[in-house]
């Protein structure tokens, strides 16, 4: 009777997420399909097709994601500034599709570093401006359930996509080209679906009309505590991981078969987008931090199973664990920022935060990866 009144009020909560936030993770979704069937070969395409270095190769992905990080602030403030979350959003995405074309024509690596510069400036554009829709979309007794259902579905494009990837090199022979031709189209569907499948608000709450003022930083440093105290839990939570590579590696090393590596990222995802909707649903019922709290020992549980198991189960178990981490943390993380942050500077605040808990992951990863290898 209680497991079905609970389903009963996670069902509830999910279901009243608003149409446009479910484009909105349908968006992500299309999107991340696309970059994935891309990144997911990218690095054999760069040194074995084009013969690129394999510090090339690391030069390329450093470079492209710390475009990334330095956009997410500006788009955000901008987006504050504007009243235009869409406009902003629809620019990202609209640019990370125009990038997908690039690299199957490609002939040198610098057009590669040209189109993943493109394609991550985009993400950083379009990312706090998105968020920040959502939360102008969502009302605020659903905000939980609201950012996990975005949250589920973006993770299920970041595990669809090198699947269809290794499909379509099965199906084409191994034309690697052809597979990278064939992700522009999840990318304009995303595109449109933005377009013409999300509305946005014509007055968010705490809007200021049409002619907003310029927005100081001393109004930013004043957000309140709250905020910064979700900033830093983000950033903490951000050092406690590390690298998904090692995950891969751990299972290789417990004597998974280098044919059967990629399932442990598809476990991983596929626990991930399970749970985050019903974690955000949760989360809107009860105190958010508690179901963090759960997500940290999830944390803690997997890695135990990760650094004591033996065998390849155990293993599989904390990379099962580590999903569920992320599914109980990452939409949740989002729903706080919107909790602590006032409703005009939604984007700001996402920039701040996204910026924040993303530049330590190149810090932190190293050192655990270190540590408990």
């Amino acid at each position: 009777m209680g497991t079905d009144k609970t389903k009963a009020l996670w069902r509830s909560g999910i279901s009243a997420v608003p149409r446009g936030v479910w484009a909105l993770g349908l968006v992500s979704m299309f999107m991340d399909i696309s970059s994935e069937m891309i990144h997911s070969l990218l690095p054999v395409f760069l040194v074995g097709t084009l013969g690129a270095s394999v510090a090339l190769v690391g030069l390329i992905e450093g470079a492209a994601e710390a475009t990334a990080s330095i956009t997410k602030i500006f788009s955000g403030w901008l987006s504050d500034r504007l009243g235009k979350r869409k406009l902003l959003a629809v620019l990202g995405y609209g640019l990370g599709a125009l990038s997908k074309p690039i690299f199957p024509l490609a002939v040198t690596p610098f057009e590669v570093f040209g189109a993943r510069f493109a394609d991550r400036i985009g993400k950083g554009v379009r990312g706090a401006p998105r968020d920040a829709l959502v939360a102008d979309l969502s009302p605020p007794s659903i905000r939980g359930a609201a950012f996990g259902v975005r949250q589920s579905l973006d993770t299920i494009g970041a595990f669809t996509g090198p699947l269809v990837a290794m499909a379509l090199m099965l199906v084409l022979a191994g034309n690697i080209r052809a597979v990278f031709a064939w992700a522009a189209v999840p990318a304009i569907v995303a595109v449109l679906l933005l377009v013409f499948g999300v509305q946005e608000p014509r007055a968010p709450a705490g809007a200021h009309g049409a002619a907003r003022p310029p927005i100081r930083w001393a109004e930013v440093r004043g957000i309140g505590p709250a905020f910064w105290g979700v900033v830093a839990l983000g950033v903490v939570f951000t050092m406690a991981r590390f690298s998904e590579a090692f995950l891969v590696l751990r299972a290789q090393d417990a004597g998974l078969p280098v044919a059967l590596l990629p399932v442990v990222l598809v476990v991983m995802n596929v626990v991930y987008s399970i749970a985050a909707a019903p974690a955000g649903s949760l989360s809107d019922r009860i105190d958010r931090r508690l179901v963090l709290i759960a997500g940290l020992a999830c944390l803690v549980l997997a890695d135990l199973f990760l650094a004591l198991g033996g065998g390849v189960a155990s293993v599989l178990i904390g990379v099962a664990l580590w999903g569920l981490h992320m599914g109980l943390t990452q939409g949740l993380l989002a729903a706080l920022v919107v909790d602590t942050a006032p409703a005009h500077l939604r984007g700001t605040a996402f920039g701040l935060f996204n910026l924040a808990s993303g530049d330590v992951t190149p810090i932190s990863h190293p050192a655990i990866t270190r540590v408990l290898g």
